[in-house]
């Protein structure tokens, strides 16, 4: 049996911490024993993790300045002192912080990895939790393997850090069965109306997500007179600055902010279109659970949506500009095929089915 321990900062609702979750639950416990160290104690989805999967915290909470406070220890110091225990594999299940301290690991019997989960273009940025560049080359250069969840991801790392040999391509683990039978469940009398097209959109409410041009873009299909209505699941700390914009341009009747929902699927399964109006992403799991619910995608074009829709007309991608976004949702909606694009979505949803997604992780962490 390999011991595995994944790190992650927490278990908040973000689409890494789901995955893993998702990853972790459905891996064979006969063949791994599966440990989850948070460096803070925090997050929604603790609660939805396995009793079969052992789960420890660093601290109790995050808390300002804790950044720089780590930075004043070296990698080797943060490891010895946090990672208790003798692991056969070390994840870092993000970059960053957790990468630095898995980094530390000087066991030369333990296997070291790190999870890449967003586009990573600017050295700077890159290195805003470690001490300088030279640390940051440093630290992601001493992993066995770098494990990139999309192409367009594995991508730019390597083009950042020349690591080509110790690339790994693996896709998100969602729980697409139980994905499809959440979708079934009623919401609420009121929330929804037969006369409407219904638009969905779903993340954490911060400025990469670009909600704040998706309520843009559905005034102008307002303004076309499309019976539109848009709702956008997720909260985060642009909440108040898109409830305003809502306000100002009287769309409160039509644009509704659901917050975080413990089971989206109900929500998204009725819509009629998912739109991804991000400015980056990795390999976003709320469009990989669209098309496991069946609903096609409209969505700009970022990291992992050629490989997610491919040749597959389960959705349309469109330029990285609010313009070119409307332009791909209004003729979306015109073309009037929504049943040809539901039936070719929820056969593209099938290729991310959990046994596949976690059967490669495992032969992955068996051939390290």
């Amino acid at each position: 049996m390999r011991k595995v321990l994944f790190m992650i900062p927490n278990l908040g609702h973000g689409g890494a911490e789901k995955v893993l979750i998702n990853l972790v639950n459905h891996m064979d416990y006969n063949k791994f024993q599966i440990t989850i160290l948070a460096l803070y104690d925090e997050g929604v989805n603790k609660q939805f993790l396995s009793p079969d999967v052992r789960y420890k915290a660093c601290f109790r909470k995050s808390f300002p300045g804790v950044g720089h406070l780590l930075k004043l220890f070296t990698p080797r110091f943060l490891y010895k002192n946090l990672v208790k225990g003798e692991y056969d594999v070390v994840i870092s299940y993000l970059e960053g912080q957790t990468a630095r301290i898995i980094s530390g690991c000087d066991n030369p019997d333990t296997k070291k990895v790190c999870w890449i989960h967003r586009t990573m273009t600017d050295m700077k940025d890159t290195s805003r939790m470690f001490r300088n560049i030279k640390e940051t080359e440093a630290c992601y250069s001493s992993f066995d393997k770098i494990v990139s969840v999309s192409e367009d991801v594995q991508d730019s790392f390597m083009k950042l850090f020349h690591l080509e040999k110790k690339g790994e391509v693996l896709y998100n683990t969602n729980q697409s069965e139980l994905i499809r039978k959440k979708a079934e469940i009623p919401v609420d009398a009121g929330i929804f109306h037969d006369d409407e097209i219904k638009i969905c959109a779903v993340g954490t409410l911060i400025p990469v997500k670009g909600f704040e041009r998706l309520i843009n873009i559905h005034k102008r299909l307002c303004e076309h007179n499309m019976n539109v209505h848009t709702y956008i699941l997720g909260e985060g700390p642009d909440k108040e600055k898109l409830e305003l914009k809502i306000k100002q341009w009287n769309l409160q009747d039509s644009v509704t902010l659901l917050g975080y929902q413990e089971n989206p699927y109900k929500f998204l399964g009725k819509c009629d279109v998912f739109v991804c109006s991000s400015y980056s992403e990795g390999f976003s799991t709320a469009a990989t659970e669209a098309l496991i619910c069946g609903i096609p995608i409209v969505t700009t074009n970022v990291s992992g949506m050629k490989e997610l829709i491919s040749n597959s007309n389960a959705g349309i991608i469109t330029d990285n500009s609010e313009d070119a976004l409307y332009t791909g949702v209004y003729d979306f909606l015109k073309e009037n095929k929504n049943c040809f694009y539901k039936n070719m979505a929820r056969k593209r949803g099938t290729f991310f089915a959990t046994e596949k997604t976690v059967a490669k992780v495992q032969y992955f962490l068996e051939k390290l």
